[in-house]
């Protein structure tokens, strides 16, 4: 490895097995770590093992080792983990879920063989099957408490991780429409990846999952997979065809593989793409910015634009508070604002495909009466989900002369179904 400073990291954190990559600047390309130096597995369970000393820990195949041999204890389901809140006990340790995942992490970063590796991180994300609110908590807080501040960090589904995969390859890979086949065993399930040249930002989406089970014997299996890709690919032009998944094999593929290359059809097959695609996120939004003229329209996308009407330096302007087309996870605001002789707040929120702004009012009941421009408020805005965003209004106070009633109010709304 020939990074040591300002290091891109991108980790696959799957149900069953876990990678790691780093991005190389002299390559201009995320490079795979080896779970063992000198060895080509890059794959490792994803566990985690508190050592029969109960002061160290251990991941992936050490974890395994530690837990069978050496009397140490396994916490083996660690997805499972990352989508709860309460306690979990291993060796006789209560853990909160965040504390689990921070010792996960700092173990599986050792694999970098640099010290302090916290300090020297630019960049690390975090690629998972699905986000939700309880996962992303958990995997922010266990990042913050390792030191890496959530500037540095990037969550991403399996679907984003997807985009920045493809869409960071040589363009001819690319330009028309890409085909995703992804293997669970005997299912597979494909989806087609196209964008709207048209638009400015280009607009790039996924496709529908279209899945299918397939037979168990080998023979039957390739003859399964063929009828699936004349019906999926139809005649379509595709720059690519991805392939990923446990269950894919060119010795049973042999008649579907000749299908999927016909007319000299671009074929890649590999199970780093998850960790690579996590990776290659952050070096577009640190590093490369080559897809600034392209937006990802992913399930996660916040659509509105949100801001208030108010006096800046004396002056009317308005003030943004969060953004569009970023990832509902990533968009949070923080505001402290004067009341003046008013008892409510004002958003003005601008959605993608909508005509015209709206104006949607949130009351503070109980709010304690005061002279104008005497009141100052807190205001925190945190997206739980891609349609509902969180308010909290905090009184706080006006210094000495009104002290802070210690009032909150708290609001979950859907922007988007909000009328004016």
């Amino acid at each position: 490895m020939n990074e040591t400073r300002d290091l891109i990291v991108g980790i696959d954190f799957g149900k069953e097995y876990s990678q790691i990559c780093y991005y190389d600047r002299k390559a201009d390309e995320p490079r795979s770590l080896p779970v063992k130096v000198g060895s080509s597995q890059f794959e490792m369970p994803t566990c985690l093992c508190l050592r029969a000393d109960q002061k160290t820990y251990c991941v992936g195949l050490e974890a395994e080792y530690f837990a069978r041999e050496k009397g140490g204890f396994l916490a083996g389901n660690l997805y499972e983990i990352s989508e709860q809140k309460t306690q979990v006990v291993i060796g006789g340790h209560k853990l909160e879920p965040w504390e689990i995942l921070k010792h996960f992490l700092s173990e599986i970063l050792k694999l970098l063989g640099i010290s302090e590796i916290e300090k020297n991180i630019r960049s690390l994300s975090i690629a998972m099957e699905s986000l939700n609110t309880i996962q992303v908590e958990n995997l922010q807080k266990a990042c913050r408490e390792l030191g890496i501040p959530e500037s540095h960090t990037i969550l991403l589904d399996y679907e984003e991780s997807f985009y920045y995969y493809v869409m960071t390859q040589k363009m001819e890979t690319w330009n028309r429409s890409v085909a995703w086949y992804s293997f669970d065993h005997q299912k597979v399930s494909f989806r087609r990846m196209s964008m709207n040249a048209g638009t400015r930002p280009v607009l790039v989406r996924l496709g529908e999952a279209v899945t299918t089970e397939l037979s168990e014997k080998m023979e039957e299996r390739d003859a399964d997979f063929y009828t699936f890709i004349k019906n999926t690919l139809g005649k379509e032009l595709y720059s690519s065809i991805q392939i990923n998944g446990e269950g894919f094999d060119q010795e049973w593929a042999q008649k579907s593989v000749k299908l999927l290359c016909y007319q000299r059809r671009k074929v890649f097959y590999g199970n780093n793409l998850f960790a690579r695609g996590a990776c290659s996120a952050g070096a577009e939004r640190v590093l490369n910015h080559a897809l600034k003229d392209y937006r990802y329209m992913s399930s996660s996308l916040v659509l509105s634009d949100i801001g208030m009407e108010m006096r800046v330096m004396g002056t009317p302007a308005y003030y943004p508070l969060i953004e569009s087309g970023r990832n509902w996870y990533e968009s949070n605001a923080y505001v402290e604002l004067i009341l003046d002789d008013t008892s409510e707040l004002v958003f003005i929120v601008d959605t993608m495909g909508e005509e015209g702004k709206k104006r949607i009012a949130m009351a503070l009941p109980g709010l304690p009466e005061r002279p104008a421009k005497t009141t100052r408020l807190g205001v925190s805005l945190q997206y739980t989900s891609q349609a509902e965003c969180r308010v909290v209004v905090k009184d706080l106070g006006f210094g000495e002369m009104f002290p802070s009633s210690g009032k909150e109010w708290t609001e979950t709304t859907r922007w988007q179904e909000e009328t004016r």
